[in-house]
């Protein structure tokens, strides 16, 4: 298939290409960071950033894409479900 952006630099504020379903987990780091994650389901998400702080985001809304660089998702504070990172 044609990909007329392909040789294009991709930055931050380019369109997703990957993505992985997240199961919280409070001592593993996810596969790859995030450039944002998407909440499938209504709750609060609790998660560590690339820098290595923890923020504990509150009613996140359904359907929600938070553009989060983040390295781990923790199951502790997480009530949210249908995690996905994309990249």
């Amino acid at each position: 298939m044609h990909d007329r952006y392909m040789t294009f630099a991709r930055g931050l504020e380019s369109p997703v290409i990957d993505g992985f379903s997240i199961v919280p987990d409070d001592d593993a780091d996810l596969p790859e960071m995030t450039r944002a994650i998407y909440v499938g389901a209504f709750g609060t998400l609790s998660v560590t950033l690339a820098s290595g702080t923890t923020i504990t985001l509150e009613s996140v809304a359904s359907g929600t894409i938070l553009p989060l660089r983040a390295r781990r998702v923790l199951a502790t504070n997480t009530s949210a479900a249908h995690i996905v990172g994309l990249v």
